[in-house]
């Protein structure tokens, strides 16, 4: 395997952008113990893929958003409500916590949506400081819309693997996923 990886950093293109080829992860990561003895390489046969694919995902997603007519925030927002199920409403701080992002960005994307009649805000039954969001009936069309061709542009992204090697993936990406977050939250 060592000998495969190193064959491969052999063979790969000029740094001076003749050729246009990327250099593999593999390529990558035998120039680095090439240059380097010693130092760990082996995740970067992992990570860069990782990085390369959630760049190419994310380039492609906002091109078939912005032919949809919706930003990625928005879509966040009006997806967490959808999935929520009917009556498609959750409070502010679930959908903080659901998107992963401040409160003050929700509060923002919260604004937006209901400028352009995608969202209604109300007060919550809980108290006076909870705000419910809510989707609009236009809201509701757009997220359906949009999820329609965001899934469909994806699902086409990785019609290349058969079902058996994405049952395989998506069980390591979880445990990767899962180990990571162990690591890294306090």
């Amino acid at each position: 395997m060592e000998e495969a990886r190193n064959a491969q950093a052999r063979e790969a293109p000029d740094d001076d952008g003749r050729t246009g080829a990327v250099p593999s992860a593999a390529q990558i990561a035998a120039a680095w113990r090439r240059e380097r003895p010693g130092t760990p390489t082996d995740s970067i046969e992992i990570v860069t893929p990782i990085w390369r694919l959630a760049k190419l995902f994310a380039d492609d997603r906002t091109r078939v958003l912005r032919a949809a007519g919706i930003d990625a925030a928005t879509l966040d927002l009006l997806s967490v409500l959808r999935r929520s199920g009917p009556p498609y409403a959750l409070s502010t701080r679930r959908i903080a916590r659901s998107t992963l992002v401040t409160a003050g960005a929700v509060s923002q994307r919260v604004a937006r949506a209901e400028r352009d009649g995608l969202v209604r805000r109300s007060a919550g039954s809980s108290g006076r400081r909870t705000v419910l969001v809510s989707l609009t009936p236009a809201g509701h069309a757009l997220v359906e819309d949009s999820v329609d061709s965001v899934l469909g542009r994806e699902a086409s992204l990785v019609e290349g693997l058969s079902g058996a090697e994405r049952t395989v993936l998506v069980g390591l990406l979880e445990k990767l996923d899962g180990a990571v977050r162990r690591r890294l939250d306090p």
